[in-house]
């Protein structure tokens, strides 16, 4: 009799295991058909044409970093760094390492042609400006501000 109330048992088990697949087969097969349709609908994104370069709180004033992007503007990348490399500004340095940077970012970021970039957009922002106190005659103090500048950059192919 024990025995065949373990044979009854193990029976049972078997038909729950049978019904459980049974029902898990027709969940699992419309998943993977939606993710097939997924892959076909993903549309191809567009080449870029521009790579773009920013220098946040630079410490250069705008108007001096302006006097230096303004010489720069609209020529090609080698004849702007051989300009920057000959430049006595105190702005010179930044603007030239962005100008490397947005070349950098648009070489290896997107495959363009280092040869044929130039630089379509320049310009600087105020960034932060620290205030500060400047000791006077007779005890007292006069305001004085140091600013920074955001510098932006982006070269296109020709």
């Amino acid at each position: 009799m024990a025995e065949e109330k373990k044979a009854a048992a193990k029976s049972k088990k078997a038909e729950k295991v049978e019904e459980t697949a049974v029902v898990e087969e027709p969940k699992a097969a419309p998943k993977k058909a939606k993710k097939a349709e997924k892959k076909v609908e993903t549309p191809k994104k567009p080449m870029p044409t521009e790579a773009r370069a920013i220098a946040k709180n630079v410490r250069v004033t705008p108007r001096k970093a302006r006097l230096v992007m303004d010489l720069v503007r609209g020529k090609d990348v080698k004849d702007a760094l051989g300009i920057l490399n000959n430049v006595n500004r105190a702005a010179s340095e930044p603007v030239k390492k962005l100008i490397k940077s947005a070349v950098a970012n648009a070489v290896n970021n997107f495959g363009m042609d280092e040869e044929s970039l130039y630089i379509a957009q320049i310009w600087a922002n105020d960034g932060l400006r620290m205030k500060r106190y400047l000791p006077r005659a007779k005890g007292s103090a006069s305001g004085l501000v140091k600013r920074n500048s955001h510098l932006y950059v982006v070269v296109k192919m020709r």
